[in-house]
């Protein structure tokens, strides 16, 4: 049981590695004006080490979200061997996991939650409001 621990407390590790590497060459390395405004929101390493899914979430200030989402994404994609090699270098590791980004839209899909729970809630202030006043009228 303990050597499960510790493999996942291993790829863990690598994960956030990964995660702040990768967010720093985007912020300074990468010079491709593709690449909107964007940060590493996480990293998911499968259990075999081999593949690592990285999570991109663009700024909310982008007119168009999706379309930047999607350059971002095919721009870091077309940079996928450049940060390969950095990471190599960086890390001083044999083996990198191969790298699939991803635009993150959970941030954006939270926000529409949000905003639809709050019309609801102010629909039901709303619709009792009238009936409070309606006897008092009545009378």
């Amino acid at each position: 049981m303990p050597e499960f621990r510790a493999r996942k407390h291993h790829q863990d590790r690598v994960a956030e590695t990964l995660r702040e590497e990768i967010g720093a060459m985007i912020e300074g390395e990468l010079s491709d004006p593709r690449i909107a405004f964007c940060y590493v929101s996480e990293v998911a390493l499968n259990p075999g080490g081999k593949s690592a899914r990285v999570y991109v979430a663009v700024d909310n200030a982008e007119k168009d979200i999706a379309e930047a989402e999607d350059r971002t994404v095919a721009a870091l994609e077309s940079a996928k061997g450049f940060i390969r090699f950095s990471i190599k270098e960086r890390m001083g590791v044999r083996h990198v996991p191969e790298l699939l980004f991803v635009a993150d839209r959970s941030g954006r899909f939270q926000a529409r939650i949000e905003e639809l729970l709050g019309r609801k809630k102010g629909g039901k202030r709303r619709a009792a409001a009238p009936a409070a006043s309606a006897p008092a009228e009545s009378a």
